[in-house]
């Protein structure tokens, strides 16, 4: 008797553990969901639910829910769960990482770009990276991957398979010719170099591309990849500073030398290879790489004293300025982190936004804006455009042109985004087209 009394309050424990296990779960699942439909509801209210670019698709009929893809994710707050499966939330501030794409142990998960709503222009590549013109490659943000990780990985990827096929033209000064030398140009230099190919890489501005662009005390987010001549990098937060010197001494270490402030104005089919004409010099060559940024030439805004002196479309050395009274004009990421940057150098910096409020900001980056317009060290001006840019003033007009208003001003940055190079695409024989949801990864 006293066994089976034991036998009975040892499944009465075990049934309780069980169902105290089961309640917790289902406790637990339910406030996940509940917290993530939050976040859905506000990401909508916001403008961040609609992707803008590279972004995560769950299908649902596969997602077991195993929370990898978000514990894989180093944007956070992109995926939730939702009733035991994944769903999107902020798709607008995915930058194509990939990460969750990779960590779903039930291949889940498909990375598409563009949505049936709003189409991302993009060229015609070929999963071997080459254009419609036979020869010509894109490798990096250009073909729409904009993560370091993703373009050094592109760049190497595409001058392995240019070389397994590289020809010898009796006329040609090169067997290859990379154009830029952001991540995706230095990675194509180096495979090149690792390969024994004849090549030169040009680039318009300065060895960097779009990381040269970045304000100099900007952190640039990045993870493990594996540059080639060099090894494995593991980077979670670097300065721009940090990895510049990274790619400066990899580079000289392999005696390569980035042509820069060489921009390339055209590029010419002949019969046996390509004549690109730059800035510089007239090269032929075999193949050419476009490893370049999507955004070409900073868009202008067209308004009276936009040439002035004090004008800027980048911010290289927020350090040197002090006690300015600037004008940061547009919403982005890259219009925030220069006015956090020269708040802090003790400048007086007020920021002019076409829209009602922020969207689209990466999370730390919302974070600390509203932190500063609470403690009043940023002024912002929503639904405001510049009129006329003045010696000592900006006019600027707000609701709806009904109204203008004066500012003291000093310093003029704009950042209102970039033009893709479609002419210059377009002249070469390039196709581009706009992309509604098209996959660009799926198992």
């Amino acid at each position: 008797m006293e066994v089976i009394l034991e036998n009975i309050i040892a499944y009465a424990f075990v049934f309780i553990l069980f169902v105290s296990i089961i309640a917790f779960y289902l406790w637990r699942n339910s406030k996940s969901s509940k917290e993530t439909k939050a976040k859905i509801d506000k990401a909508k209210e916001l403008g961040f639910y609609e992707p803008v670019s590279l972004h995560p698709v769950v299908n649902l009929e596969i997602c077991i829910g195993s929370g990898a893809c978000i514990t894989a994710c180093p944007e956070k707050d992109i995926l939730g769960i939702v009733n035991g499966q994944a769903f999107t939330i902020n798709a607008s501030r995915c930058v194509g990482h990939g990460a969750c794409f990779n960590a779903c142990p039930v291949h889940a998960i498909t990375l598409l770009i563009g949505t049936e709503k709003r189409g991302i222009d993009l060229p015609h590549v070929s999963p071997e990276f080459e254009t419609n013109v036979p020869g010509i490659f894109i490798a990096g943000e250009l073909g729409g991957m904009g993560l370091i990780k993703n373009a050094v990985e592109q760049g190497r990827q595409a001058v392995e398979i240019i070389s397994k096929r590289t020809k010898r033209t009796l006329n040609a000064d090169y067997d290859l010719l990379i154009i830029g030398a952001g991540p995706a140009g230095i990675s194509a230099s180096l495979t090149a170099k690792k390969n024994n190919l004849k090549f030169i890489t040009l680039e318009q501005d300065s060895l960097g591309g779009t990381v040269f662009n970045f304000p100099r005390a900007k952190l640039v987010m990045t993870s493990t990849m594996e540059l080639p001549l060099y090894g494995k990098i593991k980077l979670n937060e670097t300065s721009k500073s940090a990895l510049m010197n990274l790619w400066t001494d990899v580079l000289a270490k392999n005696n390569i030398k980035i042509n820069d402030q060489e921009k390339v104005e055209k590029i010419n089919k002949e019969d046996e290879f390509f004549e690109v004409i730059s800035s510089k010099n007239n090269y032929n060559v075999n193949y050419v790489l476009l490893a370049i940024g999507r955004r070409g030439s900073p868009k202008k805004l067209g308004v009276p004293g936009e040439s002035k002196e004090k004008v800027y479309y980048r911010l290289l050395e927020p350090e040197l300025i002090h006690d300015q009274n600037i004008l940061i004009v547009g919403g982005g990421d890259s219009a925030i982190e220069s006015a956090l940057l020269l708040k802090d150098e003790n400048n007086e910096v007020t920021i002019s936004y076409r829209s009602a409020g922020f969207s689209r900001l990466k999370p730390k980056n919302q974070e600390k804006i509203e932190e500063a317009i609470n403690n009043k060290t940023i002024a912002v001006i929503y639904n405001s455009t510049i009129v006329e840019i003045l010696d000592n003033l900006v006019v600027l007009s707000t609701d709806d042109g009904n109204h203008k208003i004066e500012i003291s001003n000093n310093l003029v940055y704009i950042f209102a985004g970039g033009e893709l190079p479609t002419n210059f695409l377009e002249k070469i024989g390039i196709e581009v087209s706009r992309k509604y949801g098209e996959i660009i990864l799926k198992h």
